[in-house]
């Protein structure tokens, strides 16, 4: 009997290497996630009642800080939040280069309008590692803001994640608290 792998063994790092088997995992687990919402799979939790509840930005880095952080190309995702701040789904909106994506608000807000969301939050990546948010980010974060309140759609944070951790706009004061 040879000792043969399959083609399904072949992408499988050694064993004692768990910062590889790790790095596949995020990537496969990113794969799926836009795969889920280019075939507009729902991503919502069986029963709502076991949704997370996000109230701070700490939430939301939390929930996708792991998936986003290793991403070598910055994304746009939206969270959308129902009347009690509980998940009800997220999409990626954009996905740019490594260093920006041109965002159209109408695009951003598509997914709360057509699930009825009442509140969002907006949240990219920063490729670099850094969270600090850009001119761009801050100017992004008004435009939405201000769109989102003539849809009566509440923006409630626009959180970068890096390797750096998370920078939160509305606490530094880009969205009212």
């Amino acid at each position: 009997m040879t000792n043969r792998k399959t083609p399904m063994h072949d992408d499988i790092p050694p064993a004692g290497s768990g910062q590889a088997l790790l790095e596949a995992l995020r990537s496969n687990l990113g794969l799926l996630s836009e795969l889920a919402v280019r075939y507009q799979v729902d991503t919502r939790p069986a029963h709502q009642d076991d949704a997370p509840a996000i109230n701070r930005p700490e939430d939301v880095h939390r929930l996708l800080g792991p998936e986003m952080t290793p991403l070598a190309q910055e994304q746009l995702r939206v969270l959308l939040l129902d009347v009690k701040n509980r998940v009800m789904g997220q999409r990626v909106v954009y996905q740019g280069n490594v260093n920006s994506v041109m965002v159209r608000p109408a695009e951003v807000l598509r997914p709360a309008v057509a699930e009825s969301a009442p509140h969002f939050v907006l949240v990219h990546n920063h490729p670099s590692g850094d969270p600090t948010p850009s001119y761009q980010d801050r100017a992004l974060t008004g435009d939405l803001y201000r769109a989102a309140k003539l849809l009566d759609i509440d923006l409630l944070d626009h959180v970068v994640v890096g390797h750096g951790g998370f920078a939160s706009l509305k606490e530094q004061g880009c969205l009212p608290a």
